[in-house]
């Protein structure tokens, strides 16, 4: 199966304020980057999965991917 590139946005709770994000991220199928993005906050924010708020995710093509790491590896 061939991977996808997934914009996603939304919201995270930082103390009292609500932050925005945006990440771009590698998956074969959408439901698996709601797995990877509260994993990445659980331990990089060490939140909890109801603090973060997922607003949209869109299927990205590689040449509209911002985040050099997912552009080098869709390069290959």
């Amino acid at each position: 199966m061939k991977t996808k590139i997934f914009r996603i946005q939304g919201k995270f709770l930082m103390g009292e304020e609500l932050k925005p994000f945006t990440k771009e991220l590698k998956a074969i199928e959408e439901s698996e980057i709601y797995e990877k993005i509260f994993s990445e906050f659980g331990s990089k924010h060490n939140i909890s999965r109801d603090q973060v708020k997922i607003e949209t995710i869109e299927e990205i093509s590689a040449e509209e991917a911002q985040d050099p790491i997912i552009k080098a590896i869709s390069q290959r």
